[in-house]
């Protein structure tokens, strides 16, 4: 006999659940030896196993009638019931179904930066809007992370991943971005090549969520025998944008936030004259939800728009177009 969990509203032992196909068989055929072909086992078995079912049922199930047997009235309203569980036990026990995105209907809350949002979030939602119309989409801001809310309340956190991450906690890569230099556009600063002397002259917005204005750029520079003045940090790369529109000063920000910046504000894009390190960018979920049909889908989606920010970075590092507003430039380090 088994025990009902902990907590269960009932202490009474479960039966055998075993017994299950072989009583649905006896009450569908009506007989020892039809059960027992459908189930292949030896009529002795489907006997033994008759006798199991009578006990635990309290009822004989099937009686002698004639040359056959006959269902008593309480195993003919046992039927459907028995159907019922056997289809309902074995549907929870089935791998999950590929997920009808056209019927989905749910809701996503995606943990992200707010570059990664400016980047990912439109090319997502056109593709949500496109394959699963009734998914809705509900970023959360970034703040003093905790890789367990993965556990309750956040179904993905995108961005820049902690190493290591707990146990139960699973993650992708995404890409890994670069960063550029953005100015105000039709100025001399957004004219004319950067050097890693001009680079370091001019002054820097840099972003940061902690006010650290020290990064892996500094170290460059130091490497070069050269320092830079870092004019403000700003907590977010949308910030950092409207703050280069009002100064003579380059905001350092990853190359797909820029795409998007210069496309709707009168800012350049130059590449920065330093071997910088790529960031990669990644997504972690909870083990949860790792087999989730739905979470699946959604996980290729950011992989699909991802992968396609990344291509655009690609070709921005080998060479784009002159820089003129509205474009993202690349001049000569």
């Amino acid at each position: 006999m088994q025990q009902l969990p902990s907590g269960a509203a009932s202490a009474t032992p479960l039966p055998d659940m075993n017994l299950l196909p072989a009583l649905d068989a006896l009450l569908r055929a009506g007989s020892v030896a039809g059960a027992a072909a459908e189930l292949n086992v030896s009529p002795s078995a489907m006997s033994r196993t008759l006798g199991r079912l009578r006990r635990v049922v309290g009822d004989p199930l099937l009686v002698p009638s004639g040359r056959g047997l006959a269902l008593t009235p309480r195993a003919r309203e046992m039927r459907p019931l028995v159907r019922e569980a056997l289809a309902g036990a074995l549907a929870a026990l089935r791998p999950p179904r590929d997920v009808d995105l056209a019927s989905l209907h749910r809701e996503f809350r995606i943990r992200t930066n707010d570059g990664i949002a400016m980047s990912l979030g439109a090319p997502l939602l056109a593709l949500a809007a496109r394959e699963a119309p009734g998914v809705r989409l509900r970023l959360l801001p970034e703040g003093e992370e905790d890789p367990a809310d993965l556990r309750t309340h956040v179904d993905l956190d995108v961005g820049e991943l902690p190493d290591p991450l707990p146990h139960d906690v699973r993650s992708s890569a995404l890409y890994a971005r670069r960063m550029v230099a953005v100015a105000r556009a039709g100025t001399d600063l957004a004219r004319e090549p950067l050097t890693p002397e001009r680079f370091a002259a001019l002054p820097h917005l840099t972003v940061t969520r902690r006010g650290r204005a020290h990064s892996v750029v500094d170290e460059r520079l130091a490497a070069l025998g050269l320092r830079r003045d870092v004019l403000a940090t700003a907590p977010t790369y949308g910030a950092a944008c409207f703050f280069a529109l009002r100064t003579d000063a380059l905001a350092l920000i990853p190359f797909e936030v820029a795409a998007e910046a210069t496309r709707v504000m009168p800012l350049v894009a130059l590449e920065i004259p330093l071997d910088l390190p790529l960031v990669a960018s990644g997504q972690a979920w909870h083990l949860r939800l790792d087999t989730d049909p739905a979470h699946r889908w959604l996980r290729g989606a950011l992989e699909r728009v991802a992968g396609a920010a990344g291509a655009a970075g690609a070709a921005g590092a080998a060479g784009a177009a002159p820089a003129v507003t509205g474009d993202v430039a690349r001049t000569a380090g």
